[in-house]
């Protein structure tokens, strides 16, 4: 069982962050971005991103969130002249993301709606035209769902022909982080998606993927470094900040995986090498083992969904190894004829957390301060991460989603 600190004070994990450092647009090439080396047993040095491959240890296997951010932030104008926003955060009917993406002519969303104050009662409708059809989108409130003030929003649209994702692809905006203060432009329907984003469903960018190129990709090869994916659609939530000084006041987010049953093959095979591309991998890669723990213990997921609370894994008996813990979640789905595990977590890593997959080390951006991201960096870092920070803020490192990236190797 991991030992929780009593107390964690968030004022403790604040840092000095001049708005002149938080990045508002990504470097024109993104593997020219600037990249922070960090080893437990060499200190810190400093490179390009295209040259990472030259920082990893052989034979380790990188593991990607190949989620895809959608075009989640809808306008209405209404005959008064107001503009509504519909921010769609996670689907609502249907509950799946890959359903809802192609559902035809009607669908739900949980939104949280931006000038709610002009939208008391009636519908909301825009017209629009998708491939030289004229389409008109409505929405209507149906009722509060979240404790963050969101509400279930019926859509319609009166083409039974197009699905959501074409509604959403032609109607949306790209929903950019807010502490870039600015407006969607353009550029952002690139800039703000890996290469090798797949799966749509994220209403924000796993964005230390952000700086991989094919020209990185083929680095990568040459050096035999294996590369895998999993599926985590990143909430609006990854930008709450935590707005207690205790921590264990935070209420931590929400957020839905799916992975296959090869990449539980390779963390395996691969248990001491792996290393995770963000901190939505991390997230992912931490909840398997505690789900296996949590399935040994008696547990039975409802509708083959598996759910992994907030503090669990701080309760739980984690005695059990990385095999053992892999292979009783393996034996789950192969009585079940799975392919695919699928999970929602709301996992926190808080310092004093023991890593039991992503033991080598994770390529990660820098975070804003006093955040739960913040907060992983130094349960794997240690007191180290502020010098990690002190040294990217005193050599012109940027910040946040378009800045520059860390690479933190254990050992």
């Amino acid at each position: 069982m991991l030992k929780l600190p009593d107390k964690i004070a968030i004022s403790e994990y604040q840092y000095g962050l001049p708005e002149d450092r938080i990045a508002k647009y990504p470097v024109p090439e993104r593997d020219m971005s600037n990249l922070l080396v960090y080893r437990s047993s060499e200190g810190i040095k400093q490179d390009k991103f295209m040259n990472i491959g030259e920082y990893l240890p052989e034979e380790s296997i990188l593991i990607f969130n190949n989620t895809k951010v959608v075009y989640a932030r809808l306008y209405f104008k209404k005959v008064t002249g107001a503009t509504v926003e519909l921010f769609c955060l996670r689907p609502f009917e249907p509950a799946d993301y890959a359903l809802i993406f192609q559902t035809k002519g009607i669908c739900a969303w949980e939104c949280i709606i931006g000038n709610a104050k002009r939208w008391k009662s009636g519908t909301l409708s825009k017209e629009l035209e998708i491939n030289g059809q004229k389409v008109v989108l409505t929405a209507s409130k149906i009722r509060k769902v979240g404790d963050d003030g969101s509400w279930q929003v019926g859509f319609s649209w009166d083409n039974s022909n197009i699905p959501f994702s074409k509604i959403l692809e032609h109607a949306g905006h790209i929903p950019i982080p807010p502490y870039l203060n600015r407006e969607a432009e353009k550029s952002d329907l690139t800039d703000y998606q890996t290469v090798y984003s797949r799966i749509e469903g994220s209403v924000a960018a796993p964005t230390a993927g952000l700086h991989f190129t094919d020209r990185v990709f083929k680095s990568l090869e040459k050096k035999q470094i294996k590369t895998l994916e999993l599926t985590l659609h990143v909430g609006a939530g990854t930008f709450q900040p935590v707005k207690h000084d205790e921590v264990s006041k935070h209420v931590m987010h929400e957020e839905e995986v799916s992975v296959r049953a090869d990449l539980l093959d390779s963390l395996g095979e691969y248990a001491e090498k792996t290393i995770a591309v963000g901190t939505t991998s991390v997230r992912s890669l931490e909840s398997i083992y505690w789900l296996g723990v949590k399935l040994g213990s008696g547990y039975e997921p409802e509708n083959d969904m598996f759910y992994l609370g907030q503090w669990e894994c701080y309760d739980l008996k984690g005695n059990l190894s990385l095999s053992e813990s892999l292979g009783i979640l393996k034996q789950w789905m192969l009585k079940r004829q799975l392919t695919q595990l699928n999970f929602i977590t709301a996992i926190i890593i808080v310092p004093g957390y023991q890593f039991r997959i992503v033991k080598k080390g994770m390529i990660t951006n820098f975070h804003q301060p006093g955040s739960t991201l913040l907060l992983l960096i130094a349960a794997y870092t240690g007191e180290k991460w502020r010098e990690i920070y002190n040294y990217a803020l005193d050599n012109g490192f940027r910040f946040l989603s378009y800045g520059d990236s860390s690479l933190l190797l254990r050992g």
